[in-house]
């Protein structure tokens, strides 16, 4: 397995870049910089999760050595070469890919979300802005997804996901006025349960963090106990605990979640802290957002938000 990857890697890198170095570049091992100077690694996978994506990379680079002026064939290798956590890698498919189609959204906006993971903040909102900018008049997109739900039935949009990661953008940053109109466009297409959890769950947390709690509060006035949640269940159960329908103490368990995937922490963690934090126990939200950051789930919104906060503070 270990072997077909590096044969994979090689074989994109031959196609993707035209000229070969004299002197071949110092292979780096770690794929991002945390904001506080931490060198950021691959995180573990089981060997069928990698033998699974490492067969799908496949795919999508023998469909865009097959067409490399398809579109979509540029997005899926991109995307498949993210999924592996290779961030940086995708990132260079998607720029080369704007060289021929320099009036695609869905380029700048899988590109945004690939300097989100990186900690490009910035370069992320230029992407995003870019995107809307490029996606403005355009009938809504359902885009496909790379790992599919329950019940493999796609549910965001290109232009939700353009305002959702610009809005996010600005929140990592701890602009938080700034990610608000943002998050208000993405509610305009946060048309099923879904979205509408998501970005409630994003834009309470804004309005929380600038105290004002009138307004998050109102926000949670659609939010009801009998929903149909597809996917976004973590944003839903914090919504019912923001209600106080269920106790934060049922979604976090600190002493039970596993420290090797952090999947539990960094799902649920970075929203039960942020309560606490606005709810006036600092020391328990500190607590978590600790937890978050002993987990390898560095790329997760959850991992990227605790940090952000622990940078700033």
């Amino acid at each position: 397995m270990k072997t077909h990857s590096l044969i994979l890697h090689a074989i994109l890198a031959a196609t993707i870049f035209s000229c070969k170095p004299e002197n071949p570049p110092v292979v780096q091992d770690w794929e991002a910089m945390s904001l506080d100077g931490r060198k950021l690694y691959p995180p573990k996978e089981s060997p069928e999760s990698l033998r699974a994506k490492d067969s799908l990379l496949a795919i999508a680079q023998a469909n865009y050595l097959a067409d490399s002026n398809n579109l979509d064939n540029v997005i899926w290798l991109g995307r498949r070469i993210a999924y592996l956590s290779r961030y940086r890698e995708a990132i260079e498919v998607y720029t080369r890919g704007m060289k021929r189609f320099p009036q695609s959204p869905e380029l700048y906006r899988h590109r945004g979300h690939r300097y989100l993971s990186i900690r490009k903040f910035d370069q992320a909102i230029a992407d995003f802005k870019q995107a809307a900018a490029l996606a403005k008049g355009r009938s809504v997109e359902i885009e496909p997804d790379g790992i599919p739900n329950r019940l493999n039935q796609p549910l965001s949009s290109l232009q939700f996901n353009i305002y959702y990661h610009l809005a996010l953008a600005y929140y990592l940053k701890g602009e938080f006025e700034q990610a608000v109109p943002y998050y208000d466009t993405c509610m305009v297409y946060s048309t099923n349960p879904d979205l509408l959890a998501a970005t409630t769950d994003w834009l309470y947390m804004t309005y929380r963090r600038l105290g004002q709690t009138e307004q998050a509060q109102k926000l949670l006035e659609p939010i009801g106990p009998d929903m149909e949640i597809i996917e976004n269940d973590a944003y839903y159960q914090r919504l019912l605990m923001y209600k106080g329908l269920i106790n934060p103490e049922s979604l976090l368990d600190l002493e039970n979640t596993d420290p090797a995937t952090g999947v539990s922490i960094v799902t649920q963690g970075y929203g039960v802290a942020n309560w606490h934090l606005c709810n006036g126990d600092s020391a328990k939200a500190k607590a978590i957002f600790a937890k978050i950051l002993e987990t390898e789930q560095w790329a997760a919104f959850g991992y990227l938000a605790a940090e952000a906060d622990q940078f700033r503070h």
